[in-house]
């Protein structure tokens, strides 16, 4: 007999999981009256399903300073859904193997293009702003096409006449968020074009197919 849940619409999906024998998960938002929530969810059976999903929540609480709720779902503390980097930060947590330790990603990346590293400004009230670390030519460039790649990936907000900006509409401080986007920033199509291919992958099915 199937089982189906009322897990509220699928944000993202994985459709098989490389580190848990190829199982499908998903990352669902039930309603909630404690704001925007999210949800880990696989229908597999197998006896390692279970202890993967709480894995995976573990690395995004890690990886994106999301927190728990008492009824085992994550959310940002800010209150705010923050979907599209919510959805950046379950393709990677799904990513990362297990027996690797998980860390907060620093907020600096090397840029090939600026032959430069580039660092994050976190300005306060949920402002960032990227900055060349070296003098190198093409940096200025560089930080901007940064500072884009985080709006798009993070739905920030442009500034307005600082186009190295970029603003949280929260108003409030994710540096682990911020670490985790700028490993893509600098190359923002292919981290699209990776997130267009995974949704368009299969379904998640309940849940005798993945028996």
């Amino acid at each position: 007999m199937s089982q189906t849940l009322d897990l509220g619409p699928r944000a993202e999906l994985v459709s098989m999981d490389s580190h848990c024998d190829d199982i499908t998960i998903a990352l669902y938002m039930p309603e909630s009256d404690q704001g925007p929530v999210y949800k880990v969810h696989t229908y597999s059976n197998l006896p390692s399903a279970a202890a993967r999903i709480a894995e995976v929540a573990k690395i995004m609480q890690t990886l994106g300073g999301m927190e728990q709720t008492p009824d085992g779902l994550l959310r940002f503390p800010c209150g705010h859904a923050h979907l599209q980097a919510a959805k950046r930060l379950f393709l990677d947590a799904c990513k990362i193997d297990p027996a690797t330790p998980v860390e907060v990603r620093p907020l600096r990346v090397f840029d090939k293009k600026a032959n430069g590293t580039i660092a994050i400004a976190n300005l306060g009230d949920g402002l960032y702003e990227a900055r060349p670390e070296e003098d190198a030519q093409g940096q200025d460039r560089r930080v901007t096409t940064i500072a884009r790649g985080l709006i798009k990936l993070g739905e920030m907000e442009e500034v307005a006449d600082y186009t190295t900006q970029a603003r949280f509409a929260c108003g409030q401080s994710h540096d682990e968020l911020i670490g985790l986007l700028l490993v893509r920033a600098p190359n923002v199509r292919a981290a699209m074009r990776e997130a267009e291919d995974m949704a368009s992958r299969g379904v998640l099915s309940a849940p005798s197919a993945q028996e």
